[in-house]
């Protein structure tokens, strides 16, 4: 026999036990929050020299038409056009793949979390590997992100120093999914092209951001997944992979862009959009790579964008509100803050502050300190739950 429960007061008393355990949660993350917040408000205020300064990148607050972009609804007309003119040129997704059939090829257990080699489809033709990693004893859906790079070994910890983001990330509490370009890697065409590498209807680096969206999907699906907490994180060419990724797919929550090179510079070799496998794509044979000269010259839609004076802060700002670390190196100098002054300026007309944030470091390699400034980006913006994103940042 069940016991009797009075239908008023003892229900009451079990309600208000827990709005108290849910305000005392939400005040913890409340206050773990607040404690992160003076570590990386650094990153959010340009140097000196560069505030306000827009450089000569196009104004982003004015229609196609010239008319002035004044409000909210404003932007959200003008978000749209962007992204219906950047997908024009670069070529129109196919529709995402949005209930994903993962097979589990293998798993293993390591030390805190569970690692799983996964197949799915990220493509509508094509099959990638990579790896789930899932923190041990979950018990309500948590944060995660998808990494990318050329290939998904790195990031889990089998490659080069300090690129292990899937590794650090899980190891704080995130579930993370660790993709690359193994196997155009290995043929060095690195990037991937629909239907097929001799007719791509899509820029290479477009069809990236595009299997990072199926991704997204793979990871939403979990159980122990918070699909409104999932993140994105990238080095060189995956920060390149990360941008476009976060910028055309709403759903990534924040993203964190390594030394991509984040506006188009031709006398910069890294900064190499140009390439057949980012948005220069032509038929083959394709060019020898390298940079843009006389005898070794760029085609495709890149020199298009060039002529009619577009850049990359065009993308940058399709991510307002939504937060954004440039984890700045050789190839993104303080001077960056010219661009990203444009999507402060965006932010700014939505009501929002503590948005875009760049740190910097001599070299194009990610160190310790870089990491950890991206691990608590992430931790700042994802790992609490209960925290009205909406609300600008603490102190």
């Amino acid at each position: 026999m069940k016991p009797f429960i009075h239908p008023f007061i003892p229900v009451l008393s079990l309600i208000t036990g827990s709005l108290v355990t849910m305000n005392a949660n939400t005040d913890e993350a409340a206050a773990a929050r607040a404690d992160l917040w003076p570590k990386i408000a650094p990153f959010f205020e340009p140097p000196e020299a560069f505030a306000g300064d827009g450089g000569d990148f196009r104004n982003l607050l004015q229609f196609e038409d010239g008319a002035p972009v004044e409000t909210p609804e404003d932007w959200k007309a003008r978000r749209e056009e962007l992204l219906t003119i950047w997908h024009g040129w670069m070529g129109a997704w196919p529709p995402v793949i949005e209930d994903p059939q993962v097979t589990v090829i293998s798993e293993e257990q390591r030390d805190g979390f569970i690692q799983k080699r996964i197949r799915f489809l990220w493509t509508p033709n094509e099959e990638t590997e990579g790896y789930l990693l899932i923190p041990d004893d979950i018990e309500e859906p948590r944060p995660a992100a998808v990494t990318v790079f050329y290939d998904p070994e790195t990031a889990i910890g089998e490659g080069r120093e300090h690129r292990d983001f899937a590794l650090q990330l899980t190891r704080r509490g995130f579930v993370t999914l660790s993709i690359g370009t193994t196997e155009a890697t290995e043929a060095r065409t690195f990037a991937l092209y629909y239907p097929d590498i001799d007719n791509a209807e899509v820029e290479p680096l477009s069809m990236l951001g595009y299997a990072a969206a199926n991704a997204w999907h793979v990871l939403a699906a979990r159980p122990e997944v918070d699909s409104e907490r999932i993140g994105i994180v990238g080095h060189s060419f995956g920060g390149k992979w990360a941008m476009f990724a976060s910028c055309l797919y709403e759903r990534f929550a924040c993203a964190a862009w390594s030394d991509p090179g984040i506006v188009f510079e031709e006398h910069r070799r890294a900064v190499n959009y140009w390439e057949p496998w980012y948005l220069g794509y032509h038929p083959r044979p394709w060019r020898d790579r390298g940079l843009i000269t006389k005898e070794n010259p760029a085609f495709g839609l890149y020199l298009d964008l060039r002529k009619r004076d577009r850049n990359l802060h065009e993308l940058h700002a399709l991510m307002a509100p939504r937060p954004f670390l440039v984890s700045g190196g050789s190839e993104d100098p303080p001077e960056r803050w010219k661009a990203l002054n444009h999507s402060i300026k965006v932010n700014r007309l939505l009501g929002y502050a503590g948005r875009v944030a760049m740190t910097n470091r001599p070299e194009h390699s990610p160190n310790e300190e870089s990491n950890e400034q991206m691990m608590q980006f992430f931790e700042y913006f994802l790992m609490h739950r209960g925290i009205d994103m909406n609300e600008p940042p603490e102190g």
